[in-house]
């Protein structure tokens, strides 16, 4: 009986409605054009920034321009400088631009392999996790950014002037904007944590406080070492690991539910 019910339960791959297996070769050529299309998104997205990639850069060393004494500018510390920092900033910004195109590439490669109830899950974490990760960067700037520069150029020593490099700035404020991103997944790693087996709402919860140590001791890796920038980094992070428990627990409801076996439905 129970052999019976095994051959009857439907097959992930055999049983996708109007998505027949596909044999391994397909799968790598529809990959390929997956990634190549990705590539496209990035130098489309390149060709449109690059004419602006001077006045983008003078729109991102605002927040420590805006604090430097009167007739005091930013330099270039190699002859180079110049054009590699407004170029690489073009190429990052080509990257972040693109960033909906790489993850719907991504969706359409593993979409046809999921159950129904999988997809009803899988592509709101991929929109919010696109979403969490500009918030997160847009936090960085218009929030950390000015109060980090603004302390930075108050504790220097009289008499030293300071002349921020364009390329260590911008090397300093892509490492924060990549922290700040990342740290603002926690809510979408917490639900896929919940929702794999490895741990339940009530287990998360009652590790809060190691949690909120561990938030502390990873915005003391990724910022500065200031009091300023890592609390601001932290207390973001601890608020999203509570909000991650939340939705946690919503998911686990909606993969609960009766049907979600059923294979998908085109």
């Amino acid at each position: 009986m129970n052999a019976k019910i095994e051959d009857e339960k439907p097959d992930r791959q055999n049983t996708r409605s109007g998505h027949p297996e596909m044999p391994l070769v397909e799968h790598l050529l529809e990959l390929r054009n997956r990634l190549l299309k990705m590539v496209l998104a990035v130098a489309i997205c390149f060709a449109a920034i690059y004419p602006f990639a001077n006045e983008l850069y003078l729109w991102l060393s605002e927040p420590i321009r805006s604090l430097l004494p009167i007739g005091q500018t930013m330099i270039a510390t190699d002859i180079t400088s110049p054009f590699f920092a407004p170029l690489k900033l073009a190429l990052f910004l080509s990257v972040f631009a693109a960033i909906p195109i790489i993850l719907y590439q991504l969706w359409s490669f593993i979409a046809p392999g999921l159950y129904t109830h999988e997809k009803r899950l899988a592509f709101p974490l991929l929109f919010t996790s696109v979403l969490l990760f500009y918030i997160g960067a847009a936090f960085a700037y218009y929030v950390v950014f000015p109060l980090v520069f603004s302390f930075f150029t108050s504790i220097g020593p009289e008499g030293i002037v300071e002349l921020p490099d364009i390329s260590s700035y911008l090397n300093f404020v892509l490492k924060m904007f990549f922290a700040f991103g990342v740290a603002f997944e926690i809510p979408i790693a917490t639900i896929l944590l919940i929702l794999s087996g490895a741990t339940t709402p009530a287990d998360l919860a009652a590790k809060r406080p190691y949690v909120v140590v561990g938030c502390f001791v990873i915005g003391m890796m990724l910022t500065p070492p200031d009091i300023i920038s890592q609390t601001l980094l932290a207390v973001p992070m601890w608020i999203l690991f509570e909000l991650g428990i939340l939705f946690g627990k919503l998911a686990k409801r909606e993969v609960s539910d009766p049907d979600v076996d059923e294979p998908p439905a085109e």
